[in-house]
């Protein structure tokens, strides 16, 4: 009977020991201007649709209209996972503090994509304006790029980044600094634009031609410049391709549906067109060529300069390209 009790008390105690350490383990932290729950559970470690709908749960009735979070208010973080340490892969282009990347899915296995931002190195391509800071495009499509990349590389994607600066890794800032420094994968880019066009485009094709995926797509990411008052949604064009037309609808279709969801009663009024242009009609893999709006344009600057808008745009692209993915090998 003594034994008894005594285990039952020690098991008591041990109860209340890990629900003790669970009380003090929990972590709270307020958000920045401008952060969704995807980018602020990031910046404290937290990444994947677990955490989000933990974050979610254990926040209820702070958080505002479609769980928008509110600033100055402390939230409850998840508690971070510790019990199976993933193999960690490790990319140096995405910068040192988002270098390391664990595959969360296999979503995209068997998928492989040829990432290119627009202009760089001598040409900063479009050039808008914001107070006294330039917004240059080359600077913007290629932080977005990259984060497209790295959401592409965790569903299980082999990627080829086309456009990359050694330096720069993805930004949190909304005025990123200009350089010179992007090449195409290690060469210096030409400043004659047939030349610097074709550069890229012979790079993915050598790539196209030895890679074994059973689904392959190029995107290239531009930012228009057009009159200062014209705003203008996030458009799409495609090549004569039947496939390039499918993911063109399909990326509209992704766009309306989060606009919907996130802005309801706006609308999306962004486009989807066939267009003769040098890079869809020389690259080899089935490709996309996307304009994310007006760099004059005081709205649509608001898509790039903040961070989480940014990020924004690279999980909606993601998501697209995941259910083209599908829609596609259903098909083989």
């Amino acid at each position: 009977m003594y034994i008894r009790k005594r285990l039952r008390t020690i098991i008591l105690l041990l109860i209340a020991v890990v629900g003790f350490n669970q009380l003090i383990a929990q972590e709270t932290a307020s958000p920045k201007n401008g952060d969704g729950i995807t980018v602020f559970l990031r910046r404290h470690g937290r990444i994947g649709a677990d955490y989000q709908r933990q974050f979610i749960e254990l926040n209820k009735g702070k958080l505002g209209k479609n769980n928008a979070l509110k600033l100055g208010v402390k939230y409850t973080l998840p508690p971070l996972k510790t019990a199976v340490a993933k193999p960690k892969n490790h990319e140096p282009l995405f910068g040192s503090k988002l270098a390391a990347y664990q595959v969360t899915s296999s979503e995209l296995k068997g998928a492989c994509f040829y990432l290119v931002s627009g202009h760089g190195g001598p040409d900063p391509g479009a050039i808008g304006k914001m107070g006294r800071n330039e917004l240059h495009e080359d600077e913007y499509a290629y932080d977005i790029m990259l984060r497209l990349a790295r959401n592409l590389m965790m569903k299980g994607a082999k990627v080829h980044i086309i456009i990359q600066d050694a330096k720069d890794g993805i930004r949190d800032d909304r005025i990123l600094a200009n350089s010179k420094r992007e090449t195409c994968m290690g060469s210096a880019i030409p400043l004659n634009q047939t030349q610097r066009l074709q550069q890229r485009c012979d790079k993915i094709n050598a790539l196209y031609r030895r890679d074994k995926e059973i689904y392959k797509r190029a995107i290239f990411i531009h930012i228009d410049s057009r009159s200062r008052s014209h705003q203008t949604d996030v458009f799409f064009y495609h090549s004569k391709s039947q496939s390039s037309k499918e993911l063109a609808v399909r990326m509209r279709s992704t766009f309306s549906g989060k606009y919907k969801r996130h802005q309801p009663g706006r609308g999306f009024t962004g486009t989807v067109g066939q267009r003769n242009l040098y890079v869809l009609n020389k690259a080899l893999p089935v490709s996309l060529y996307v304009e994310l709006g007006n760099i004059q344009n005081d709205f649509d600057q608001r898509r790039f300069v903040l961070e989480s808008n940014r990020q924004a745009l690279a999980n909606w692209m993601c998501e697209a390209f995941v259910a083209d993915f599908k829609q596609t090998t259903k098909k083989k």
